[in-house]
C-alpha cells in the first residue's frame, strides 16, 4: 500500500518534468526576446537624424575654432605692450592653425559648376559681380581663410616691438571671429533664434557678410 503513493509521486514529478522540459525553450525564448526588442526600439534613429547632426557638428567646429583664437587674443592683450616670446606666441598659435584647419577641412564643399561648354557663349559678367558671385559660392571657406590671415597678422605684431601694431591687429582678428560665426549661423542651416528681446537677423546674401579692416 505504501508504494502506490510513491508512484504517484514520482508519476507526477516525471509529468511536471516533461512539462518543463517542452514549455522551458517557449519561456526562454519569449524571455531573450524582450530584451532584444527593447534593444532594436533603443537602437532606432530620431527623426531627421542626420540634419540635426549636421547642425550639431556646425556648432563644434565654430566652439573649436573660437576657444584657440579667444586664448591668443586674451594672451596678447594682457601682455606688456603686447609682446610674448617668439616660443609662447608659436605655442598658441598652432592651436589656431590647426583648428582653422580642421574647420576648413569639415566643411561641406560648393556643389562642382555644371559643365556649360556646350551652350552658348554668354557676356562675361562685371568683376565686381563676378567677385561677389565666388565669395557666395562658400562663405565659411572665406571667413575661416580671412580669420587665419588675420591671425598671421597678429602673430607677427606680437614679436614685432611694436605696441601699435600689435593694437591695429588685435580689431581683424575679432572682426574675423564675428565673420565665422555668421558665415555659421546665417549659412549652415541652423534654427533661427528665438530668444525673446533679440533683434531680427538681417536677411542678407552671404556675399554681404562684413569684411575685417584691410583684409578684403
Amino acid at each position: 500500500m505504501r508504494a502506490l503513493p510513491v508512484r504517484r509521486i514520482a508519476t507526477s514529478v516525471l509529468c511536471a518534468s516533461l512539462l518543463i522540459g517542452t514549455a522551458g525553450p517557449a519561456i526562454a525564448a519569449e524571455s531573450d526576446s524582450s530584451p532584444g526588442s527593447t534593444q532594436e526600439a533603443a537602437r532606432a534613429p530620431v527623426p531627421n537624424a542626420e540634419a540635426l547632426l549636421a547642425q550639431v557638428k556646425a556648432l563644434g567646429d565654430l566652439g573649436g575654432v573660437l576657444g584657440p583664437v579667444t586664448d591668443l587674443l586674451s594672451t596678447v592683450l594682457k601682455a606688456d605692450k603686447g609682446q610674448l616670446p617668439a616660443a609662447e606666441v608659436t605655442k598658441l598659435a598652432d592651436p589656431v592653425k590647426a583648428a582653422i584647419t580642421k574647420a576648413a577641412a569639415a566643411a561641406p564643399k560648393a556643389p562642382a559648376a555644371p559643365d556649360t561648354s556646350a551652350l552658348p557663349e554668354t557676356p562675361a559678367l562685371p568683376k565686381s559681380l563676378s567677385d561677389d558671385a565666388k565669395a557666395a559660392a562658400d562663405p565659411k571657406a572665406d571667413a575661416l581663410k580671412a580669420l587665419q590671415t588675420a591671425v598671421d597678422t597678429l602673430v607677427k605684431a606680437a614679436t614685432g616691438g611694436d605696441v601699435t601694431k600689435v593694437a591695429g591687429a588685435v580689431p581683424p582678428v575679432l572682426t574675423g571671429l564675428v565673420n565665422l560665426v555668421a558665415a555659421t549661423l546665417l549659412g549652415g542651416g541652423l534654427p533661427a533664434p528665438n530668444l525673446a528681446g533679440l533683434p531680427a537677423l538681417p536677411k542678407v546674401p552671404a556675399a554681404g557678410l562684413p569684411q575685417a579692416p584691410g583684409l578684403s
